[in-house]
This record gives structure tokens, C-alpha cells and sequence, in this order.
């Protein structure tokens, strides 16, 4: 039996070395709602948001060298979905102290 769960995944101090932010299980789709950056050290930074497929051999990026502002709050709200074994990951340009928060649907199939 199918079944839909709004959740939301939390990641403190995203920094330059590459974060696993979400992970698809097996057998879930997940339809990312929203996705929000917020810079907390004071320091102007730049990031990167992408999707690394199942096959874990090619990254999609939705946001490339995306500038954020010290102090600044970054918010993506259109919405795409993850399949299984997909991975949103993120890292900064610097090192950097940027909190993201994640609102997604957590379907089974």
C-alpha cells in the first residue's frame, strides 16, 4: 500500500567538503517542497546544490556557484522530485557555516 509523509531533513553547518543532504531510500520517491540556505558566520559565501543520479557517476546541479549573502537567507521553492538511491548533495565555495533546512513528501510506492 502506497503512502504519503511530509518530512524534513536538516543539515547544520554545510561547509566546502561535499554533504549528503537527502537521501532517497529504496523504494521511495521523494518531492522536494522547499529547500532553504541560511548563512550564519557573517561571511558572504557561494554554493552548490546538485543531484548525484543512482548510478552516482554524473552530478545535476540546480544551483552552481549560487551567491549568498553574510547573514543571508537563501530559499528555493519550486519543487522537483528524487527517485530511488538519488542524493541531493551540497557543499560551499569556502569554508563556510550554512545551515539547510529541507521540506519534502516521502512517497513509497
Amino acid at each position: 500500500m502506497a503512502s504519503e509523509v511530509l518530512s524534513v531533513a536538516l543539515k547544520s553547518a554545510l561547509s566546502n567538503a561535499e554533504a549528503d543532504l537527502l537521501t532517497v531510500a529504496s523504494g521511495h520517491t521523494y518531492t522536494v517542497l522547499s529547500m532553504t540556505l541560511c548563512e550564519t558566520a557573517a561571511a558572504a559565501e557561494t554554493f552548490d546544490i546538485y543531484v548525484r543520479d543512482d548510478a552516482g557517476a554524473n552530478d545535476y546541479y540546480l544551483y552552481k556557484a549560487q551567491a549568498l549573502a553574510a547573514n543571508a537567507t537563501f530559499e528555493h521553492t519550486s519543487k522537483f522530485v528524487l527517485t530511488a538511491g538519488d542524493v541531493l548533495s551540497g557543499l560551499t565555495g569556502n569554508t563556510a557555516d550554512v545551515d539547510v533546512v529541507i521540506s519534502y513528501l516521502d512517497q513509497t510506492l
